[in-house]
């Protein structure tokens, strides 16, 4: 089958990208409004982009029910932080709550049952409950469209990052034995990371640079 996107209607093109794009890893994203009102909401379409100097970014999408922008995009806006939560196994049914469509002054940290968190060099609060939390400072927001299905590409730069013992191996590496991630299909799909192999990267042939 050959798929042209403007010859079908993009809630179909949607379904096909989240077929075929898995797994995603889940930014579970906290945020406040200029007032302080607590935010908690995941995004699939969340990634790093590059680690010197370390920034990710998530796209929060147009609604479809009303066509208006998410909270947390109009949070980032307004106070330029924004904290990434990882998403466990254990916090799967929490994080699935959040995903729900609420309004303003619902607070999802209460909504969710998890726990809000000081961060330590920006104002949204982590979930404690998650075993890796990146602190993050918005460097750039790129606007794709204003419809629905359309959304913005959200763009921040790590400040902190907080890891619990528990997951580290050594000083710098993850046991994914002990995190637990888990990563987003389609529709209610969701997978788990229990079955993992690996492959030695071949060797540079680029001669090194001289610092």
């Amino acid at each position: 089958m050959e798929i042209s996107p403007s010859a079908i209607p993009w809630q179909s093109f949607y379904k096909l990208m989240t077929g075929t794009i898995v797994p995603r890893p889940i930014g579970w994203v906290s945020t406040i409004d200029a007032d302080g009102q607590h935010n908690l909401a995941p995004f699939s379409f969340f990634n790093a982009i590059c680690s010197n100097p370390p920034h990710l970014l998530f796209c929060p999408s147009i609604r479809s029910t009303d066509a208006q922008p998410k909270d947390t995009l109009h949070n980032v806006r307004a106070t330029g932080q924004f904290v990434v939560n990882i998403v466990t196994e254990a916090l799967a049914e929490a994080m699935n709550l959040t995903a729900a469509e609420l309004p303003h002054d619902i607070d999802e940290f209460v909504y969710a049952g998890v726990t809000p968190s000081p961060s330590l060099t920006v104002k949204p609060p982590r979930v404690l409950e998650s075993p890796v939390n990146y602190e993050c400072e918005v460097t750039q927001i790129i606007e794709i469209g204003d419809h629905a299905g359309a959304g913005s590409i959200v763009i921040g730069r790590v400040l902190h990052l907080h890891v619990a013992d528990y997951v580290m191996l050594g000083d710098d590496k993850i046991d994914i034995t002990q995190l637990h991630p888990i990563g987003r299909l389609a529709g209610t799909g969701y997978a788990r990371v229990t079955d993992t192999f690996a492959l030695t990267r071949p060797e540079s042939r680029i001669p090194k640079r001289n610092p």
